[in-house]
């Protein structure tokens, strides 16, 4: 991670997870998050609940996707119920803009998703990276 860059500050949102290898069904077990394991919720997009309760509006998501560079990230998507109870993910942003907004919710959850990433990074499985724009 970029040095001196610190969660819930402005330059964290610009931060973007990639992994060096894509989620498939042959190892998406592999990225479990407390409970929770990542679902295919469309071709090569993978989804996986970083942060959902009962008592709060607020759901954060992981999204596992290639982007136009042919990268694969980690972004995130917050999660919302429509009218009619229908369940939808927002556009996905940045890696660490979504932790940012975790941390206004729960900080103690975003410390465990950034350790989290940051144990995927260890074992040099991904990596962080600065990026311009949103992804």
């Amino acid at each position: 991670m970029e040095d001196g860059i610190k969660l819930g500050q402005p330059a964290f949102a610009k931060l973007m997870f990639t992994l060096k290898t894509p989620v498939t069904q042959q190892n998406h077990k592999d990225y479990k998050f407390m409970e929770y394991e990542m679902s295919e919720i469309a071709p090569d997009i993978w989804a996986m609940p970083a942060y959902m309760t009962d008592e709060d509006d607020f759901s954060l998501f992981f999204i596992v996707t290639k982007i136009a560079t042919g990268e694969t990230v980690m972004a995130f998507a917050t999660g919302t119920a429509d009218e009619a109870g229908e369940f939808q993910l927002s556009q996905p942003m940045n890696t660490g803009a979504g932790l940012n907004q975790l941390n206004e919710h729960d900080s103690q959850r975003a410390e465990n998703v950034l350790h989290f990433l940051n144990q995927i990074s260890k074992a040099n499985e991904g990596d962080w990276r600065m990026v311009e724009q949103d992804a």
